[in-house]
């Protein structure tokens, strides 16, 4: 019997209730195919500086060094927008990313047959989309030091650092190119090397990759440009690589393709000690002004369980299995943000319900 340890972060808002749902799904895995599930539970973001003071503790961060993976559902809320940066609940999930070494964030922006219509785009231009958006994680501008507010020369004078060394560059532009290898051969590194010096090191160590990774076509997209290829042509392109303030803007405005970030999961991936790290998580955030109210879609959440099957425990059958129940609930049930004509609209719970039953069928 193989044994699975998890460590689920349910956190703020909607987290809780969409954690929920994929706890339905772990349940059913562990019954149908024979998994011994070793499931800890524990807090981060606003929960956990109401009740432990920290938006994460030291406790949880060890937890998370020794498990398979981490499942996080959202953090933050409007309670904790008052406190100092690195005491709000968004410095929880910063940590933990550090902490355990998580370089690597994968979000694919998937586009489901069903829901081509949902995208604010034309049908025939995101109809079967299939990207993959590879951000760094764990440096760049978000981490680059020095950086702080202070006084010159009679004003507040705000700085921060956008600096890579070319290990760390040459260590996501390679994660890149494998998932490219499984995919469809294709890598574009997004970059500012017009303008920043850390971006011309950043494009200078990629194009070196590419030349050693000959099967793989490697292009250069400065990220402005990009924005506009996402919203013009973005079937064009398999696999995009970039920094992690780069990352962060394209994937959000990668999500809005498919109609509802609330279907989109991701993957962060690292290696702490010779041990490989991973937490997943939806794309979208807490929403608290639907907290509570059985309104969340928790495809996205699900979604991030199915890459971790995929991509930390080496079950991608299974993977895909969940991805196919998705698709297949798709067609009669629906969410409120993603709600069809003659599809049955239901709440979190029904929706996790529906998945449930479509995966029994399957597995």
């Amino acid at each position: 019997m193989k044994k699975i340890k998890i460590l689920c972060l349910a956190g703020d808002g909607i987290g809780v209730e969409v954690m929920r749902e994929v706890r339905k799904i772990l349940d059913l895995i562990a019954r149908k195919c024979g998994f011994e599930m070793d499931i800890e539970d524990s807090l981060i973001g606003g929960i956990a500086i109401d009740k432990e003071g920290l938006p994460v503790s030291d406790a949880t961060i060890e937890k998370g060094k020794n498990v398979d993976f981490v499942l996080l559902g959202a953090v933050g809320g409007p309670k904790w927008d008052g406190l100092e940066t690195h005491l709000r609940p968004e410095a929880g999930l910063l940590k933990i990313r550090k902490d355990l070494n998580l370089f690597a964030n994968l979000r694919p922006i998937v586009v489901f047959d069903e829901l081509a219509d949902a995208s604010p785009l034309k049908k025939e231009y995101i109809s079967g989309l299939n990207l993959m958006i590879v951000r760094e994680l764990v440096g760049g501008l978000y981490f680059g030091q020095p950086r702080g507010i202070e006084e010159k020369e009679g004003q507040r004078y705000g700085f921060n650092t956008l600096a890579y060394k070319e290990s760390e560059i040459a260590r996501i532009v390679n994660v890149a190119f494998d998932l490219a290898e499984k995919r469809g051969k294709k890598v574009c590194s997004v970059d500012k090397a017009n303008v920043l010096a850390s971006m011309k090191l950043w494009r200078d160590v990629a194009e070196n990759i590419g030349k050693s990774r000959g099967d793989i076509e490697l292009s250069h997209m400065y990220v402005d440009a990009m924005a506009m290829e996402l919203v013009k042509c973005p079937k064009k392109y398999d696999v995009l690589v970039m920094e992690n303030m780069f990352g962060d803007i394209l994937s959000d405005l990668g999500s809005q393709l498919t109609g509802s970030i609330g279907m989109l999961g991701s993957a962060s991936l690292g290696e702490l000690n010779g041990k490989k790290t991973a937490l997943y998580e939806p794309v979208h955030g807490s929403a608290p002004d639907i907290a509570g109210r059985d309104l969340a879609n928790p495809i996205a959440m699900i979604s991030s369980l199915a890459m971790a099957f995929k991509y930390s425990i080496n079950e991608g059958e299974i993977a895909d299995k969940i991805d196919e129940a998705i698709k297949a609930t798709l067609k009669t049930h629906r969410t409120g943000d993603i709600k069809g004509e003659n599809c049955t609209l239901v709440g979190t719970s029904a929706m996790g319900d529906e998945i449930c039953k479509n995966l029994e069928k399957l597995l």
